[in-house]
């Protein structure tokens, strides 16, 4: 039996299963989510990547519960890699160069997810010197990932990949043109149905439990 290593992407995976799907299926436990879509492989590792949102609290708050409740069913199987978030303001006007404003004078701003894409892909790379598994399952649509994908084939040109696109992802040519022998196929509604986590989740060890924001039922 192969094993295999998974990298999840954590916002890549979220929105396409929010922009597809809503919110039904967001209560996800990836580790079987890897079981589902490699049923034949032993899981060695999950290694999730995501941030925690900045300014909405109880958003924050669902993040936090949610994956503390994926810790407690996971054990040493799932290894989350928590990035940030940065500020930055809406790009400037185009004809005057002025920073947009709304009317009571603020300026527009936005967040901008930090660290987590260079985090994975260094970690996948890492993980095939290393032989952590025989097979490499990247779970994201981001083509900024193909170097690290590229750069796993040349560290060990044995090694098996595949590419899970999250749902409403569109093909793979540029994965599969950059890496050459690479499996992909999409994430399928059943698959992340099958891979839900009960409502409530109590962890052994600390006697807490967290239960499924209502908003994700």
């Amino acid at each position: 039996m192969a094993t295999v290593a998974a990298y999840i992407d954590g916002f890549n995976l979220y929105y396409g299963m929010k922009n597809k799907y809503g919110r039904k299926h967001l209560w996800l436990d990836v580790v079987e989510l890897v079981r589902q879509l490699r049923p034949k492989d032993q899981v060695g590792v999950v290694r999730y990547f995501s941030a925690i949102v900045k300014n909405e609290p109880a958003a924050a708050q669902n993040q936090l519960d949610y994956i503390e409740a994926m810790k407690a069913r996971n054990g040493p199987l799932l290894d989350v890699h928590l990035g940030r978030f940065k500020d930055r303001t809406i790009r400037n006007c185009h004809r005057c160069g002025q920073p947009y404003m709304c009317k009571c004078g603020r300026l527009y701003r936005s967040y901008e997810e930090k660290e987590t894409d260079v985090a994975l892909g260094a970690m996948m790379v890492a993980d095939a010197a290393l032989e952590v598994a025989d097979t490499t399952l990247l779970v994201s649509a981001d083509t900024d990932l193909v170097p690290a994908l590229v750069a796993v084939r040349r560290v060990k040109p044995s090694q098996r990949i595949y590419l899970a696109m999250p749902p409403g992802s569109g093909g793979a040519a540029r994965h599969r043109a950059s890496v050459g022998d690479l499996g992909f196929f999409s994430i399928n509604e059943p698959a992340l149905r099958n891979a839900q986590m009960p409502a409530l989740v109590a962890d052994r060890g600390t006697g807490l439990s967290y239960r499924r924001p209502v908003k994700w039922a």
